[in-house]
């Protein structure tokens, strides 16, 4: 950790901006293992995980002055990069084809309902209040920001309109919001 030195959002985006190596050391101890468990969801490999966690940090540096406090939280900026990093690494053509006949992590169950891998995003406390979602809106995140498909994708997947995805998504983004303020 480095030192006792803390940030409010603003000061710390402000120093980030600034190329100031301590603001950076500071926001990788602080958000690395939230961001890390997200890409876990996305990301099966420990290996590639940590990678798409780097080249995320990487990214955060050198694009930082991308981010707008208008649109959100810098940690919503975050896991948006870090994320839409994980799913293109798993949508890749070389990735498939290294996840082919690989076995299972060893920390997964079996359950009458199929294979339940481990729950990082636990740790985090977001599957909690993803579990306050309806079932039918629970289903759609969990599609979309845990396993990376797209909204067409998903349509096709539950035979539902796409214009249903959108809004059955958008309305759960906003429930989850709420929660988590």
């Amino acid at each position: 950790m480095s030192n006792s030195v803390t940030y409010n959002e603003q000061e710390l985006v402000l120093s980030l901006k600034a190329k100031d190596q301590a603001s950076f050391s500071y926001l990788y101890d602080h958000y690395a293992g939230a961001l890390y468990s997200v890409v876990l969801q996305v990301v099966s490999d420990r290996e590639q995980a940590n990678d798409v966690l780097q080249e995320a940090f990487v990214n955060i540096w050198r694009k930082i002055d991308s981010y707008d406090a208008g649109k959100g939280r810098l940690f919503t900026w975050m896991l948006n990069v870090t994320r839409n990093l994980a799913i293109d690494l798993v949508r890749s053509k070389s990735y498939r084809n290294s996840q082919k006949n690989q076995p299972l992590p060893e920390d997964t169950e079996w359950s009458g309902g199929g294979i339940v891998l481990p729950n990082t995003v636990d740790t985090i406390g977001l599957r909690k209040q993803i579990g306050k979602l309806k079932a039918e809106h629970r289903t759609l995140i969990d599609l979309a920001y845990f396993k990376g498909y797209t909204q067409e994708e998903i349509a096709q997947l539950e035979n539902l309109p796409l214009g249903t995805v959108k809004t059955r998504i958008r309305t759960a983004l906003i429930q989850l919001r709420e929660y988590l303020k």
